[in-house]
Formats: structure tokens, C-alpha cells, sequence
């Protein structure tokens, strides 16, 4: 291919790479975002794990089987429940799976349709308009901190064992 009419004429006498005057140092991993040590502990922090998002998927998978009160909504019983199932996961290290979100539900009796009265009492005050998570953070995340860690270790059927003469040990509440 022939070269523009603009182009430089002539051989060039240095066909060899050469290193630039300045070397940069090397890159480091310094970010804000980045964590020393173990992941921090504290009021509102929550739980870390990955891939958290799929915990809702789950949950509208499951909301069929869901039995809600009269006067509940899907929305707060989802939102309570998947707090728990968050912390579950991480504490296993892992991403949330449908075991998760059964043991969170069974605990708090959303898979049965005639729950202690108690439990009822005690779901209406704790969850009721928890599924605004933009004004109700803190709510939910009292809820996924009150349930022991005894409790979030248990497989689903041992929780579904326990439930509903145990409530109260499983749930914290």
C-alpha cells in the first residue's frame, strides 16, 4: 500500500524500542473500598456475602406459599425474611440459596396458616412496613439481628422441628 503524499520520507535510523525517561511505580490495591483484616462488625453494617441480589429472586419464588395474616403485606414479610437469609448465607460464606430464605420463613411462621397468636402480635409489630427499605433500614435490619446465631445454623427441617413450640428461642423475639 503506498504511503500518503503527507506522510515523512525517508528510512528512520532507530527501529528499536527504548524505555521511556520516567517508570511509574508499581500499581497497589489502594482503595477505599477495599477491607483489611476481617470484615467490620457493627450497628447497620449487615452482613456481607456475595451475590446478595438473588435472595429476592428466590423470595418471589417462594411468595406463593407464603401465608400472611389478614392485614399483612408480602412486601414486609419478604423484606423482614430476606435480612435473616442474608445473614445465613454469609455465615457460611456463600451466596443465599432456598434453604436461606426456608429456615427465615419457617421461623417466623410464614409457612403456616394458623401460627401462634403471639407470633402473629409479635410479626405485626417487628415487620409491619419493614418492605420500605428507604425508611425502614434499621427496622429490618433489627429484625435479621435479633434471630440467634444457633438458630441460622439449624438446616430447614431441624427449624421446621422446632417450630412453632420453639418460636420465641428461633426467632429472638
Amino acid at each position: 500500500m503506498a504511503a500518503p503524499k503527507f506522510a515523512p520520507i525517508g528510512a528512520r535510523e532507530d527501529k528499536f524500542y527504548s524505555s521511556p525517561d520516567v517508570v511509574p511505580e508499581a500499581w497497589r490495591p489502594e482503595r477505599p473500598g477495599i477491607v483489611d483484616g476481617l470484615q467490620p462488625v457493627g450497628d447497620r453494617l449487615g452482613a456481607m456475602g456475595p451475590d446478595q441480589g438473588f435472595a429476592l429472586t428466590i423470595a418471589k419464588k417462594l411468595a406463593p406459599k407464603l401465608q400472611l395474616a389478614e392485614g399483612e403485606r408480602l412486601d414486609d414479610a419478604i423484606r423482614g425474611c430476606v435480612g435473616i437469609a442474608l445473614r445465613r448465607a454469609s455465615l457460611f460464606s456463600r451466596a443465599p440459596v432456598v434453604h436461606d430464605l426456608d429456615v427465615a420463613f419457617t421461623i417466623w411462621g410464614y409457612y403456616d396458616s394458623q401460627p401462634p397468636a403471639d407470633l402473629l402480635v409479635r410479626r405485626f409489630e417487628l415487620f409491619e412496613g419493614v418492605g420500605n427499605v428507604n425508611h425502614h433500614y434499621a427496622q429490618g435490619r433489627k429484625i435479621a439481628d435479633l434471630v440467634p446465631e444457633s438458630t441460622l445454623r439449624l438446616t430447614p427441617i431441624a427449624a421446621a422441628d422446632r417450630y412453632p413450640a420453639d418460636w420465641r428461642d428461633l426467632t429472638g423475639a
